[in-house]
C-alpha cells in the first residue's frame, strides 16, 4: 500500500472554516481519511461478521433485515390512569414496547404522603406508590405480550417486584415476562444523583435481582447499564463509553463474587446509551462499545457463550441537546440522533419529543417523535443492509480511537482500585464537570454553534402548546395511598416488613421478601424505610 504523504494530502488548506476540527470528545478530526489510517485493522479480530465475535458490526446476523429495532417511547406523567391512556395511544400508533418514566418521589423511594413529595407528584413521570398503582398503570395491557422497560434505580428491586405481582394478578407467570429494569446504581453516584443507600448495600440489591431473575424471570434484562445519564450530566462521548462499560464490568465482578456463573447471568445484561448531535462520533461509540465489551467478557471474565459477549443496547436521543428556543428545530436534531443510533446498531430506540425542553411531551409531539422512528425505519433505506458505514476509513479510524481512549480511562479507574473507590474519590464527577464546563464555554464563545440559540436565532416568542399537570393529581395520589393503608391487612404487612428487615441484616437474597411485602400493598416508601434502618443512607462529599 502506498504510504500517505500527510504533509501534502492531509495538510489543512487555505479557506477552511476552522483552524482545527474537533468532535464533542475533543478528538481532532483530520481533513481526510485514507487506507493507511486503518492499516492495522484486522477484519476477523477487529470487525468480524455481524452477530459474531467481537460484534463490532452488529449484535445479530441479520440486524434490521430480520426485525426492526423496538420502538420504545419513554412516557409517564400524572397518575397511573393518565399514563395508561398515553401507553394505549402510543401502542395504537405503532409503538412496539413500553418504557416507564417515574415521578421524582417514586425515584427516590418517598411516599406521596411525605412532605418532601409535595409539589413534585406526577410532574416528571408517573406516580407509583403501591401495587394498586401498578395494576392501574398496566390495566388492559397484556404483560405477557409486551416488553416493558422501567427507568428506576434506587428502588429498582421494588418496582420489579410490583411488575411481577401485577403480571401474576393478570394470570401470567414470571417466566413469561419480557423487559428491562434499569437498576444501575453506580451511574447514580457518578451522574444522576438519585441514590438512596450507600454503594455496598446498593450493589447487594442489584446482585439480588440478577440472581433472582436468572432463576425465575429468565427473559428479563436485569440491568440496563446506563451511559445516558452520564452524557446528560455533561460528559463527552468517550467518557460516556468508558464510564458505562466500567460500571458494567463492576456489576459482572460483583455477581461473580456472589458465586454466579458469568454465562448464566451475563446474557441478561443490557446497556442504555445516549445519541447526541455528532453523527459519526455516535456511530463509532456504539461500534466500539460492542467490541470492548466482547473482548473483556471473553478475555478477562472467561465468558464462553456468545450471548455473554454480545452487547445489546437501548438508545435515547439527547435530551440535553433540546432547546427551548425554536423548539421545532429539535425535530431535526432528534431525526439525526435517531439515525445515528440505527446506523450504530441499536436494539431499541426512544426519540425525544420536540417540546421536552419546555414540558412533558404533549400527545402531538409524542406522535411526531414516534413517526420519526417509523420514517427512518421504512423510508430511509438505512435498515436494508447491516452496518452500512463499515469500511469507511473515517468510521473505522474513529471506532479504533474511541476504543483506545476508553481503555485509557479503564486504566485510570483501576489505579483508584475500581469503580466504587473512584466514585468516593469523585474521579468521575470531576471528569464530567470539567467536560461540561469546557463545552459550555465553547458554546458561549461561539466555537460550537447551536442553531437558534447562539446563532441564526430569532426573537419571536415561543408559541408551543404546553402539557401541564393539574395540582389535583398530587392530592388524589395522597388520598389514594391513605385509602389503601386503611383497607389493607396491616398486621400481615407488619409481619412481612419485619421479615424483610431481618433478612437484610443477614446475607439472604431479598427479592422474595420484597415480593411478599408488595403483595400486601406495602408502599415503596415503607419498604425503603425498612431497608434504611439496616443499610443507612449515602451522602456525597462536595467537590469544587
Amino acid at each position: 500500500m502506498t504510504e500517505i504523504d500527510e504533509s501534502k494530502t492531509l495538510k489543512p488548506t487555505k479557506g477552511e472554516r476552522k483552524e482545527k476540527f474537533r468532535n464533542l470528545s475533543n478528538i481532532e478530526i483530520k481533513k481526510l481519511y485514507m487506507p493507511d489510517h486503518i492499516q492495522d485493522l484486522n477484519y476477523v479480530m477487529d470487525l468480524g461478521e455481524p452477530g459474531q465475535y467481537p460484534f463490532t458490526r452488529g449484535a445479530y446476523k441479520n440486524m434490521y433485515r430480520g426485525r426492526l429495532w423496538t420502538m420504545r417511547q419513554f412516557a409517564g406523567f400524572g397518575n397511573a390512569e393518565q399514563t395508561n391512556q398515553r401507553y394505549k395511544f402510543l401502542l395504537e400508533h405503532g409503538q412496539t414496547g413500553l418504557s416507564v418514566a417515574f415521578s421524582l418521589h417514586t425515584i427516590y423511594g418517598i411516599e406521596a404522603v411525605d412532605e418532601k413529595a409535595l409539589g413534585e407528584i406526577g410532574k416528571e413521570g408517573v406516580s407509583i406508590d403501591t401495587l394498586k398503582d401498578m395494576e392501574i398503570l398496566f390495566a388492559g395491557i397484556d404483560l405477557s405480550k409486551i416488553s416493558t422497560s422501567m427507568t428506576i434505580n434506587g428502588p429498582a428491586s421494588i418496582l420489579l417486584a410490583l411488575y411481577i405481582v401485577t403480571a401474576e394478578n393478570q394470570g401470567h407467570t414470571p417466566d413469561q415476562l419480557r423487559g428491562t429494569i434499569q437498576n444501575d446504581i453506580l451511574k447514580e453516584y457518578i451522574a444522576q444523583k438519585s441514590w438512596i443507600f450507600p454503594p455496598e448495600p446498593s450493589m447487594r440489591l442489584i446482585v439480588d435481582t440478577i440472581e433472582y431473575c436468572t432463576k425465575n424471570v429468565p427473559q428479563w434484562y436485569t440491568i440496563s447499564i446506563s451511559g445516558y445519564h452520564i452524557r446528560e450530566a455533561g460528559s463527552t462521548a468517550v467518557q460516556e463509553l468508558a464510564f458505562t462499560l466500567a460500571d458494567g464490568f463492576a456489576y459482572v465482578e460483583a455477581a461473580m463474587e456472589r458465586g454466579l456463573d458469568v454465562d448464566d447471568f451475563a446474557p441478561r445484561l443490557s446497556f442504555f446509551f445516549n445519541s447526541h448531535n455528532n453523527l459519526f462520533e455516535e456511530v463509532a461509540k456504539y461500534r466500539a462499545a460492542r467490541r470492548i465489551w466482547a473482548r473483556h467478557m471473553k478475555n478477562k471474565y472467561g465468558a464462553k457463550k456468545a450471548e455473554s459477549m454480545r452487547l445489546r443496547f437501548h438508545t435515547q436521543t439527547a435530551g440535553v441537546s433540546l432547546t427551548a428556543q425554536e423548539p421545532e428545530n429539535n425535530i431535526v436534531r432528534v431525526t439525526l440522533q435517531g439515525l445515528a443510533a440505527v446506523l450504530g446498531g441499536t436494539q431499541s430506540l426512544h426519540t425525544n419529543s420536540f417540546d421536552e425542553a419546555l414540558c412533558l411531551p404533549t400527545e402531538k409531539a409524542a406522535k411526531i417523535a414516534l413517526r420519526t422512528q417509523q420514517i427512518i425505519a421504512h423510508e430511509s433505506g438505512v435498515a436494508d443492509t447491516v452496518d452500512p458505514l463499515a469500511g469507511s476509513y473515517y468510521v473505522e479510524w474513529l471506532t479504533n480511537k474511541m476504543e483506545e481512549e476508553a481503555e485509557a480511562y479503564f486504566q485510570r479507574i483501576e489505579e483508584f482500585g475500581g469503580v466504587i473507590p473512584a466514585i468516593k474519590a469523585n474521579f468521575f464527577q470531576k471528569e464530567i464537570a470539567n467536560a461540561s464546563y469546557k463545552y459550555q464555554k465553547e458554546v458561549e464563545n461561539k466555537e460550537r454553534i447551536i442553531v437558534g440559540v447562539n446563532d441564526f436565532s430569532q426573537k419571536e416568542p415561543c408559541s408551543t402548546p404546553l402539557l401541564k399537570i393539574d395540582e389535583e393529581i398530587g392530592k388524589q395520589q395522597v388520598e389514594s395511598l391513605q385509602k389503601i393503608k386503611q383497607e389493607r391487612n396491616n398486621e400481615m404487612l407488619k409481619e412481612k416488613l419485619e421479615k424483610l428487615k431481618k433478612a437484610a441484616e443477614g446475607t439472604e437474597n431479598l427479592m422474595s421478601y420484597i415480593i411478599d411485602a408488595v403483595r400486601e400493598y406495602a408502599s415503596i416508601g415503607e419498604i425503603i424505610n425498612t431497608l434504611k434502618d439496616v443499610f443507612g443512607t449515602y451522602h456525597e462529599d462536595s467537590i469544587y
